[in-house]
């Protein structure tokens, strides 16, 4: 498993001409995030177009299938193949949610957040150990935006997280857009997540932007460009954690390669200026 670092985007397919013709680094980006289950596949032009890439990239692995939380038996196809092509792409890590996404072998197409109880904390450290044993490395788990709780909660989400990770000895992608949204829409502190958070367990940090639906509630589109609250909550973070690798996640209305290149630009600035200003004395 390589290493990496600095600031990365979500490959998509409007910009595999452009990081096929370039390498990603003379565009600006120095890591891609590429959909793990958009590749599950021994051929075809999606793989095509990301071997090529990936020569000249180097990547990581993100999935939204998993359904780590869940109660069906872990789906040890879907991990064969999650390794087989981790095997071709040789990321740097391989990351999913925490969450689940299904019951009774339905999909529900979502990635819904668990109940926060020490049951749960058992059974999911359970999976997650497993997992790590069939992919032979850690697993990177990543905080969900949520907008209902449930009733049987016995902690906070950031305590559970944190007591998590130790437990399976696993890593973190912090979704700084996910804590934030869930933060408005549950009516608690988002710094107070960030500051439960485990630095040492924190291996990648997402940023996204979100639009405030009918009902009020603010919802996690990737739609959007990281709004000014985010990037406040994200000079926390960096404060907090220092250097974590960074990336910005836009899964519609997709805008050109220049845009996601220049906002990623802004998350480089914003880094630097929150570890000049944590290295200030008090």
């Amino acid at each position: 498993m390589s290493t990496l670092s600095g600031f990365g985007l979500g490959l998509r397919t409007d910009h595999y001409a452009e990081f096929r013709a370039t390498p990603a680094r003379q565009l600006g980006v120095d890591w891609l995030e590429v959909v793990s289950e958009n590749y599950l596949v021994p051929g075809g032009k999606p793989l095509a177009h990301l071997l090529a890439i990936r020569r000249d990239a180097p990547m990581v692995m993100h999935g939204v299938s998993m359904s780590i939380g869940g109660t069906d038996p872990l789906d040890l196809g879907y991990l064969r193949e999650l390794k087989a092509l981790a095997n071709r792409l040789e990321p740097a890590w391989i990351s999913d949610h925490l969450c689940w996404t299904g019951v009774d072998g339905r999909n529900l197409h979502d990635l819904l957040p668990l109940p926060y109880t020490e049951a749960t904390m058992r059974q999911v450290a359970e999976r997650v150990m497993r997992v790590q044993d069939l992919l032979g490395r850690r697993l990177v788990l990543e905080n969900v935006s949520s907008y209902v709780g449930w009733v049987a909660d016995e902690m906070a989400e950031w305590q559970f997280i944190a007591e998590l990770a130790s437990r399976a000895d696993c890593e973190l992608l912090l979704d700084v857009n996910n804590v934030y949204v869930s933060a408005i829409n549950h009516g608690f502190d988002p710094c107070r997540f960030i500051d439960a958070i485990p630095s040492g367990r924190v291996r990648q940090i997402h940023l996204a932007g979100h639009e405030k639906n009918e009902d009020g509630f603010l919802v996690d589109t990737h739609d959007h460009p990281v709004c000014e609250a985010v990037w406040s909550l994200y000079r926390h973070a960096i404060m907090r954690f220092g250097t974590v690798p960074t990336m910005i996640e836009r899964d519609d209305r997709i805008p050109p390669l220049g845009e996601l290149v220049a906002e990623l630009a802004r998350a480089r600035r914003e880094a630097e200026q929150a570890l000049a200003t944590a290295e200030v004395p008090a």
